[in-house]
């Protein structure tokens, strides 16, 4: 498995790439001026969203922000993993929402925001919230919403190319293409759709980047599992109506609402004692085990925001493996096997993600 970094590397060039044609195919084509118009509209779009986005996202979950002394216990994990991260301390608020989940948004460290919702506070306990949090807290370090944003343009800007091409009305244009206008916009509108499954898999690449930095911040990969699948069981008992309302903000979520009830038929046999929970052991089993994802779930997860939560916890149980073996090694206990000593040690981000190379 190709490391995370260097995944990000090949979607900067293919990007890279994209960008190139598009400016390559405006400079040496008739009728530019028309698309360059069309491309300026996009980008002044995108830059409202941007600077206006942390108020879109809290107006549309109904934030509210939260002081010190409404939810100390909450404010004390975000100061510790803040500070951990080395970043500013983010604001922290609440959704009132009965759906489990938790998202962090803002334009970069210095503008961070972490929410969480009333129903995740319901059902995780503090460890599991710690691990959670330590994902969002993640995101805001590693600059990844300001990423994605700017990785989206991308296919906002072939689309609108593309619509302008194909429905051009100029006489001069069809006059003196000959239809190759018509013919460009189809291309252009084949790489918007392959250009947006690019942003898709981007978007599932920074939630691998962040479990591990929730790991690198001292939360157990079994906690961050633990917390996972309690969402993936919440939200497949959340109303439609419910979800229906977070169908434009599912993206900053920590996993897909909408394909909960879907994923709950992998994870059933994870859950081995029936608690409700994943436990190291239960982690450490499902290292030993090699999972089968079905050719529709591949096809469900190339569309979606989010990796497939089966994979997803895969990863993590193979990152607690490997976690274990060291702290075997470096305890020189190898006839012991003690759950409690192997996330004492703090791993650095970078050691985590070779960790993950080796599966």
């Amino acid at each position: 498995m190709f490391g995370l970094r260097f995944r990000y590397f090949i979607l900067l060039v293919l990007f890279g790439g994209l960008i190139f044609a598009i400016v390559a195919t405006i400079g040496t084509l008739l009728g530019a001026g028309g698309w360059l118009f069309y491309t300026i509209i996009t980008v002044g779009t995108l830059l409202v969203q941007y600077f206006l986005g942390p108020v879109m996202v809290e107006m549309s979950m109904k934030v509210r922000k939260l002081s010190k002394e409404e939810a100390p216990e909450l404010f004390n994990i975000v100061e510790e993993l803040a500070s951990n991260a080395k970043i500013p301390m983010p604001k922290v608020g609440i959704s009132e929402t009965n759906l489990p989940n938790a998202f962090a948004y803002g334009r970069g460290r210095g503008d961070g925001h972490v929410c969480v919702t009333r129903g995740i506070l319901k059902i995780l306990n503090k460890d599991e919230l710690k691990a959670v949090l330590g994902h969002e807290i993640s995101h805001i370090k590693n600059r990844d919403v300001a990423f994605i944003t700017f990785l989206s343009a991308i296919p906002m800007i072939i689309y609108s190319i593309a619509m302008s091409l194909m429905w051009s009305r100029n006489s001069r244009d069809r006059d003196n293409n000959n239809g190759n206008s018509a013919l460009l916009g189809i291309i252009f509108l084949l790489l918007y759709y392959v250009s947006n499954l690019l942003v898709l898999y981007a978007s599932r690449i920074r939630e691998y980047y962040a479990d591990l930095g929730s790991v690198s911040l001292g939360s157990a990969p079994s906690h961050l599992a633990s917390a996972l699948f309690k969402l993936v069981y919440g939200c497949a008992k959340t109303d439609e109506n419910s979800l229906h309302m977070v169908e434009g903000t599912k993206a900053f979520f920590l996993n897909d609402p909408s394909n909960a009830k879907n994923e709950i038929k992998d994870l059933k046999n994870i859950d081995l004692d029936g608690s409700g929970t994943i436990s190291h052991e239960e982690l450490d089993h499902l290292s030993k085990q090699k999972i089968k994802v079905g050719f529709g779930d591949k096809i469900m997860e190339a569309f979606s925001t989010h990796p497939n939560m089966l994979k997803r916890i895969k990863a993590l149980s193979d990152l607690n493996k490997h976690m274990a073996e060291l702290q075997k090694n470096s305890n020189n206990s190898s006839n012991k096997d003690d759950y409690s000593d192997r996330n004492k040690k703090i791993y650095s981000f970078k050691e985590l993600e070779k960790m993950q190379g080796k599966y």
